[in-house]
Parts: structure tokens; sequence; C-alpha cells
């Protein structure tokens, strides 16, 4: 019965999508002593769950500072830099014999009251250590020539670091120069009330006088 090791060797934006999209390269092969011939693999629904792993890297003093409202002050980083689920996503592996590459789509999101789109955007550089986990079904043509189906083990895992660089690029590509704040209801009422009373036509002009008269000690 087959055995699947999985490995992601690289990764690239998704440039032209609906949505802001990773596409990671996931080489997926079959794990047998060489003699062994190869088991012929119909199809593989496998199912993926990606951990941001925070505390597998450092950090400059300007990204601690970012992070103090998701981890707190840096003295307790020992106990908070826990791994945080980033997404969970699925793929059909189409039949193949050996090995094969296919690719994992993984949708980013630029709503900032998201742990993981806070983290990602308080780094200036380096990498992302990612966690991939896998579960799923195989289904693979045995020796008699009749179709099989065997579960993926649950140990399978794979890990990689995400340049920070390739999710601001693609950041960039779908929201160049913007940023998304989700607010409470009553709150957006009285920001909009705000915009309204003022004269002004857009939220960036309202924040900004906002912000202006705050800095001025100036009651809006």
């Amino acid at each position: 019965m087959p055995d699947l090791n999985f490995q992601i060797d690289g990764v690239e934006a998704q440039r032209y999508a609906a949505e802001p999209l990773l596409l990671f390269k996931l080489r997926v092969s079959e794990a047998r002593p060489e003699a062994r011939p190869t088991t012929p693999i119909h199809t593989v629904a496998l199912r993926c769950q990606a951990r941001i792993e925070p505390g597998r890297r450092t950090y400059e003093p300007a990204e601690r500072a970012r992070l103090v409202d998701l981890f707190g002050t840096p003295e307790r980083w020992g106990q908070t830099l826990r791994p945080m689920l980033w997404n969970q996503s699925s793929v059909v592996v189409p039949s193949f014999e050996g090995e094969t590459v296919v690719d994992l789509p993984t949708p980013c999101s630029f709503d900032f009251s998201l742990a993981c789109s806070r983290y990602f955007s308080a780094l200036e550089g380096g990498d992302v250590p990612i966690g991939f986990l896998f579960s799923g079904t195989i289904f693979f043509q045995s020796e008699e020539g009749g179709l099989q189906v065997r579960p993926i083990s649950w140990d399978k895992e794979a890990s990689f670091r995400l340049p920070a660089s390739t999710w601001r690029e693609l950041m960039d590509v779908f929201h160049p120069n913007v940023a998304w704040l989700a607010l409470r209801r009553d709150v957006f009422e009285r920001l909009d009330r705000y915009r309204s009373d003022q004269g002004v036509t857009t939220w960036e002009l309202a924040l900004d006088r906002l912000l202006t008269t705050a800095g001025e000690g100036v009651a809006p």
C-alpha cells in the first residue's frame, strides 16, 4: 500500500485571480524502497492546514514594536509565540507514479482585524516560517488491478519559509497603497455622521481630519 511524502518546493503569487492567492509548489512522492516498483496512484483528495510558526524566526526592533498587540511585550514571547492557524485548503492531485508537483492554492486576506494579516504586515523582511499539515485519501491501483483506498497518515507534515516580500508584493498588486479595517457598526455610524457634518467626501479625508485635530489637541 502506498505511503506518500509531501514537500513544498517554492511559491509564486497568482496575479490573475479574483482574490489575492499564493500558489505553493507541492511535491507529492511515494515513499518506497528503490527495489520496489512504483504504485499507480489514481488520485489523491488532499486537505492541508497551514500554520504560521512565529517562534521560529527573530525580529527587528521595529517589528517587535508592531507585534505587541498580537503577542504582548517581548519578555512574554516565550509563552505567547504560538503557532497560528493561517488557512485550510483542498486540492485534488491527478494520477501519477513515483512523484508529481501540483499547485496548492492559498487565499490571502488583507483584513487587519485578522491576526495573520497583522502579523504579515508587521514584518519588514526575512521569511515567515509556515508549517503544513496534510490529511486526505489516496485512491490507487492494487497489484491485482483493482482500485483501493487508503487514508493519508496523520503525521504527514512539511515546512517552508515564505519570503515576507512575496506576501507584501501580492498585496501591492491587489490593494495598492490601501489597508482594510473593520469597525463596529456603531463606530462606523459615528464616523459617517462626522464625515457628513464636516462636508468631506471620502473616509480618508474624514480620518485625516480627525487625526490632525487630535494631534493639535482640538476637539473635532
